[in-house]
């Protein structure tokens, strides 16, 4: 059975697989997250590099993997390259979505929410340079709503005093802002009720589900579900097991597995 991997530190590329399963409702997916070195934003970029080569690769020789998703901005802005030496399919990297949000910003003031090594890695600049050269951006670098967005999948509650406080410098300020880590999808509801109707929040998670798709396409490797439920695995031990496998469970996927290969 051919299988999309979809490849984070934590739960945040469930806003990815989101986006795929809406237009490829049949695909079977596996999803492995790296929890055992979460967050990737804290780790050496010569360790995350090595962390994330062998662990998808490793994943690729033990099922039958069509395309890799790297669903974490932090990884994707270092390991895309090395990833495509290694492997003989499409790897497809989450990028911050700079260019439609310059297109899309009347006031030319845009703001983006990342983890503070994306906002560091000079790859994010040189995307500000070359697609908004005549945008003012605001970059606000949060580990916090990483945090957030790992226990709102858990169950806990959005704490909205912590998520207004890391947006004040968005707020009444920029017309659009770019969510640049897949964790903060999960907390888009509460992001736009602070930021208000006159900000647009977006993403690139259905940018990446149309690339899938066109590679699968491109590849004839498009597969069918055949009722079977999605894997997930995990790198170390998941805290609060039983909330986060109620949600994956409404997502179709399988119980966490704890990945030896990892």
């Amino acid at each position: 059975m051919k299988s999309v991997l979809i490849f984070d530190s934590g739960v945040g590329g469930l806003s990815v697989f989101k986006e795929v399963a809406q237009l490829l409702p049949e695909q079977h997916v596996v999803y492995a997250f790296d929890n055992a070195a979460f967050p990737y934003g804290e780790l050496a970029d010569d360790v995350l590099i090595q962390r994330v080569c062998r662990m998808v690769s490793a994943i690729c020789q033990q099922q039958d993997i069509s395309l890799v998703i790297i669903a974490c901005n932090t990884a994707s802005t270092l390991v895309l390259p090395h990833l495509r030496d290694l492997l003989n399919v499409p790897v497809v990297g989450v990028v911050p979505a700079i260019k439609p949000a310059a297109a899309i910003s009347k006031s030319k003031i845009i703001g983006l929410l990342a983890t503070p090594a994306t906002i560091r890695r000079p790859y994010t600049h040189q995307l500000v340079k070359e697609f908004a050269p005549d945008c003012e951006v605001e970059m606000v670098g949060s580990t916090e709503l990483v945090q957030m967005g790992e226990g709102k999948l858990r169950g806990r509650k959005v704490d909205k005093k912590i998520l207004s406080d890391v947006l004040a410098p968005f707020i009444n300020k920029t017309d659009c802002i770019v969510l640049g880590c897949t964790h903060f999808p999960l907390l888009r509801e509460e992001i736009e009720d602070i930021l208000g109707e006159q900000c647009l929040v977006i993403d690139s998670g259905k940018a990446i589900a149309n690339r899938v798709v066109t590679l699968l396409k491109e590849g004839d490797q498009m597969t069918s579900l055949s009722k079977a439920e999605h894997f997930v695995f995990s790198s170390a031990p998941v805290k609060e097991e039983e909330a986060l496998n109620q949600e994956l469970e409404k997502l179709g996927f399988a119980t966490i597995s704890r990945a030896p290969i990892f």
